[in-house]
């Protein structure tokens, strides 16, 4: 394993081992042919529409539990109309003290099977941090299980290794 990599979203080569993976829009969204896609969504590096549909940027933490740090997974969730509306309202404000929310995984993480359409809930942060996206306590999937006991070392270079392949 290289102790470089390239980034997801600015496509730059950076030091060390990569401790967050992003993706630019939600899978359907980004499945749409370029030259298509700014026809049918609206989406900045934050918040996208497509038809009806609502999506927020948000970061699922995993924790790794031999460091006080994590791996955060940079994905979309699809949320609804009051949600997406709600966040909008608090763009530039400070929504930790706001309720839950409720979505969708709108990303398929490689390290996860079946992670697309998984049910999170989501807790806006200040204006400054993307919402935090978590698995509901009843998930019994393997990213739920991680993202509530944390990862080794050895689990956290083996998700490393799948981003590294596909």
């Amino acid at each position: 394993m290289n102790d470089s990599f390239t980034c997801s979203i600015c496509g730059e080569e950076h030091r060390g081992l990569v401790k967050d993976w992003a993706y630019k829009l939600p899978d359907e969204v980004w499945a749409i042919p370029e030259a298509e896609r700014a026809e049918r969504a609206r989406f900045n590096n934050d918040l996208c529409q497509f038809d009806e549909r609502n999506f927020i940027r948000c970061v699922l933490d995993i924790p790794l539990t031999e460091t006080s740090d994590s791996f955060g997974w940079g994905a979309w969730a699809e949320v609804g109309w009051t949600t997406f509306e709600r966040y909008l309202e608090l763009y530039d404000q400070d929504g930790s003290t706001e309720p839950t929310h409720l979505g969708t995984l709108a990303n398929d993480l490689p390290a996860y099977p079946a992670s697309f359409g998984t049910p999170v809930v989501i807790q806006f942060r200040n204006s400054t941090q993307r919402p935090s996206l978590f698995l509901n306590a009843e998930d019994k999937s393997l990213l739920a299980r991680e993202q509530r006991n944390g990862i080794c070392e050895a689990r956290y270079h083996e998700i490393l290794t799948i981003i590294e392949r596909r």
